[in-house]
């Protein structure tokens, strides 16, 4: 059957594996020798075809099949891509669970899904059986250890076939499950179906006008599927993908030096660790094409540094989303450091570019409340505050098993399609352009006025010895919040006396009106945040902290 009958992101895979099949795939570090120099393996679009074809046939012969479940727990690596693919052109669904977000969100998660096969290396089977995960009717190991049964996947490609048809799944039709670790509540499970993920490759192709044939570096699995789907080599570099503040910056480098990485995905946290070794160390980079990054808004200071290190046609694009619809709206390095970046020092939020056209924005009044009917009477006008509300052909519709949280999420349409709710709060300007000012959850309301995290944060970001900020209101018995500033500093500050600090950026909030009410500071040694991108803060931690400090 040919790829345009029918949806199925799988469905690119083997074009590439047709119009250059000699190209690599997917790299991937497998080995350093006594002197520290890597070597690689790697699968062609050819060989990445062929592996998923035997892997998708074996796969049917140990009952996975269309519609059928499968928890996938496997490390970055070659096996990953063979795996997910198969499972898509099976029709399978597989359920992508962030590792490292806790045992206790990982079981409900788990529960949620309910998934009929696990698939996942030794460490994973051993940590489902001690923590009592729910059961599951097969099981599949990568890797040869399984005194816990099932069978291996070794087993699954000795009962494979490189002769496969994709299965003619719908664009409608659910193409994975995705738990990711936010910024609020426990995670969620967004459902994707395949014409979701068509959409986000054909977007992402056309705003960043990626070319077959480029080179990405992939820090995120989850980001590197779409690689193959746009006929990009796909590098994963040495690295623990979960804790990406923590990258050895060298390492990073390394991989785009060795492979001329044209195209790069890196969280905010990773290119503040890699700017700030490249910057001391004379560090250029002029492979690279474009830099993306998401996850949470790039401080101004960390794109300077990284921009330092590209030629100056390369810009870093940072697209605003969410896992349940990406991308809404992006913007350029160039934009963010040559306009907008004054004004968010100035406290009136993040400026994260214009809607892409396949979008639909609206901004709402604020309500905490379900809305189960779009009216174009909820929206605000022009420079107004509101929640950021989209439709679109990348927008999901639902959450998986959380029917609450579906209702308090998305606003049916008069003709039966989907409007998401961001839990983002923002305004238009009059250029079109999306403003962020933080997450709905996250607004303080005081005794006076209600705050918004970005817009005071970015007035005490602008101090040079601060890495970042967080806002966090203290209950005070009346219904409303004292605000408190939580303050990180850079590294290189930690030891600055903290009184002359502390009356320093006091003297920056008394020069604004939103943040002239803020008078009391907290330094935290190192905020928590997101397992994912280590960019999100979790304030909820941070304001119980702040509560015990007062």
């Amino acid at each position: 059957m040919q790829a345009e009958n029918f949806v199925n992101i799988a469905a690119h895979l083997p074009v590439r594996a047709r119009s250059m099949p000699y190209h690599q795939g997917v790299v991937f570090p497998q080995a350093r020798d006594r002197v520290g120099r890597v070597a690689y393996t790697h699968l062609t679009f050819s060989q990445l075809e062929r592996n998923s074809n035997i892997l998708a046939s074996g796969l049917e012969q140990f009952n996975v099949f269309r519609g059928v479940k499968v928890a996938l727990m496997v490390k970055p690596c070659l096996e990953f891509f063979s795996l997910t693919f198969a499972l898509f052109k099976i029709g399978a669904i597989p359920v992508f669970i962030d590792p490292g977000m806790g045992v206790k969100n990982l079981k409900k998660c788990l529960t949620e899904a309910m998934p009929d096969v696990f698939i996942g290396i030794p460490k994973a089977h051993i940590a489902r059986i001690l923590l009592r995960w729910p059961g599951v009717k097969q099981l599949i190991t990568v890797g040869k250890a399984r005194l816990w049964g099932g069978v291996s996947l070794d087993e699954v490609r000795a009962a494979g076939t490189p002769d496969y048809e994709l299965t003619p799944t719908r664009s409608d039709e659910v193409a994975a499950i995705l738990f990711t670790s936010g910024s609020t509540g426990v995670p969620k499970g967004a459902v994707y179906t395949h014409g979701v993920f068509a959409s986000q490759v054909d977007i992402l192709k056309r705003i960043y006008q990626i070319k077959p044939g480029e080179v990405d570096l992939a820090t995120f699995p989850l980001f590197a599927l779409f690689a193959p789907a746009l006929g990009m080599t796909a590098i994963i570099p040495d690295m623990d993908a979960t804790r990406p503040a923590l990258v050895d910056p060298t390492r990073i480098i390394e991989a785009i030096e060795n492979f001329g990485v044209t195209n790069m995905f890196g969280s905010p946290a990773l290119l503040n660790t890699v700017s700030r070794y490249g910057q001391a160390h004379q560090v250029m980079l002029p492979s690279l094409k474009r830099v993306i990054s998401a996850g949470a808004p790039v401080q101004p200071a960390i794109m300077e540094r990284f921009c330092s290190m590209l030629d100056d046609s390369c810009q870093i694009h940072t697209p605003y989303g969410a896992t349940e619809s990406l991308p809404v709206c992006t913007i350029g390095s160039n934009e963010i450091l040559g306009d907008t970046a004054a004004w968010t020092h100035r406290g009136k939020g993040v400026c994260v570019g214009k809607p892409v056209a396949e979008i639909e924005l609206r901004i709402i009044r604020i309500t905490d409340d379900p809305i189960e009917d779009w009216s174009e009477q909820l929206t605000v006008n022009t420079g107004e505050i509101g929640e950021i509300v989209v439709k679109g052909p990348m927008v999901t519709t639902r959450y998986y098993n959380r029917e609450a949280s579906t209702k308090l999420a998305k606003i049916r349409d008069a003709d039966g399609e989907v409007r998401h709710r961001m839990g983002d709060l923002g305004y238009l300007d009059e250029q079109g352009r999306v403003w962020f000012r933080g997450r709905k959850a996250h607004r303080v309301i005081t005794e006076k006025t209600t705050l918004y995290t970005v817009p005071c944060e970015g007035v005490f970001n602008a101090h040079p010895k601060v890495y970042r900020t967080a806002l966090v209101g203290i209950p005070n018995g009346s219904g409303t919040h004292r605000p408190v500033i939580c303050v990180e500093l850079e590294q290189d500050a930690v030891g600055a006396d903290k009184a002359t600090l502390t009356e320093e950026l006091l003297a920056l909030a008394r020069a604004y009106d939103h943040t002239r009410g803020i008078d009391t500071l907290l330094f935290h040694p190192a905020f928590p945040v997101d397992i994912r991108h280590n960019a999100k803060i979790f304030r909820e931690k941070l304001a119980v902290w702040a509560a015990k400090k007062l």
